[in-house]
């Protein structure tokens, strides 16, 4: 991981290609106001077309489930529980496709393993429609960022944490000496999860989770959001974790972050660059948007991703995705 300043922030990245290894060069950003060569956005529009065809193909086949939430079909699996944990007590029939049923086993899944979050110490477990934190170097530039002094008397006694999910960030922060998070999120089974994993951490009385669009009222010290990198539409509820038409949520946060910090504070807009090296947004246009807001950069983390995509030459999005970077903008207001 390597830290800029505003004065060099289109000059060479680091990355930490572990939780806790030393940093190495890597590539430049993009020209602002090109796409990557190699992977322009048609080739992710096709891409995108692709999934959606699968999607809609595998949403053509039903499943009928039973009162109880059984598969009455031979051989049929137990999905008793996953679908409990999916939808509820059982009360009539429901014919659901089969790629439903597929996300809802897959997710019981994941729920029970959890994932493995070294800032943590600890393991954090994603419910049904929940993106779950695989992609841990994000979590790393919130772990390992240098907290704000807002009225140079130390760390800020409040933080926000906008789109919280799992609430993964906000247990970070609680455990990096905040006295108190407040954490929102639009999805009502966010909330459910994101309290579930603070009650399972012990942090439940220090993290406050707020079903709710983008801001709680009032200011804090030092506001985090993790918006969905990719200005496009979603195919389903998981992918809102990833897709947002045209960056809603981001460009929501950046609008009202001023008014939301206070004064000395820092807001932490954590963003891949996919969507710059696949041709739907620039870096002169993230940028814009930053002094639009009123907002300057004071400093940018950089990490490269250590997902297996990023080096799995059989993806379609290979080359964008060999050379994406996270990065964590340290933002002020100007």
């Amino acid at each position: 991981m390597t830290s800029t300043t505003p004065g060099n922030c289109s000059g060479p990245w680091a990355a930490a290609p572990t939780a806790r290894t030393p940093a190495v060069p890597v590539a430049p950003t993009p020209p602002s106001g090109a796409p990557d060569e190699a992977v322009p956005a048609e080739a992710f529009h096709s891409y995108r077309r692709d999934r959606e065809r699968r999607a809609r193909i595998l949403g053509m086949l039903l499943m009928r489930l039973e009162d109880d939430h059984t598969l009455a079909l031979g051989r049929a699996p137990d999905v008793q529980e996953a679908c409990a944990q999916a939808y509820g007590p059982a009360e009539r029939p429901r014919v659901v496709s089969l790629r439903e049923l597929l996300g809802v086993i897959g997710a019981r899944q994941w729920r029970i393993r959890g994932v493995d979050v070294p800032a943590l110490g600890a393991r954090v477990h994603a419910h049904y429609g929940v993106f779950s934190p695989v992609r841990g170097e994000y979590v790393d530039l919130v772990a390992e960022a240098p907290l704000p002094d807002p009225a140079a008397g130390g760390r800020p006694r409040t933080a926000f944490e906008i789109g919280t999910g799992t609430g993964v960030l906000a247990a970070v922060l609680a455990r990096r000496g905040i006295e108190r998070i407040v954490a929102t999120d639009i999805s009502a089974r966010a909330v459910d999860c994101a309290r579930e994993n603070a009650r399972r951490l012990e942090l439940a009385d220090r993290i406050d989770i707020r079903h709710t669009d983008l801001f709680p009222p009032g200011r804090a010290g030092l506001v985090v959001c993790n918006p969905p990198w990719l200005p496009a539409r979603p195919a389903s509820s998981l992918d809102q974790g990833v897709y947002d038409p045209e960056g809603r949520m981001l460009h929501g946060f950046l609008a009202g972050l001023a008014g939301h910090l206070e004064p000395g504070g820092e807001g932490w807009l954590v963003l891949s660059d996919l969507a710059e090296r696949l041709g739907l947004r620039t870096r002169a246009q993230l940028l814009a948007a930053f002094g639009a807001a009123g907002l300057g950069v004071a400093a940018r983390l950089d990490i490269r991703p250590r997902h297996g995509r990023a080096t799995d030459p059989g993806d379609p999005l290979h080359t964008a995705r060999a050379a994406e970077v996270t990065s964590l903008w340290r933002l002020t207001v100007r």
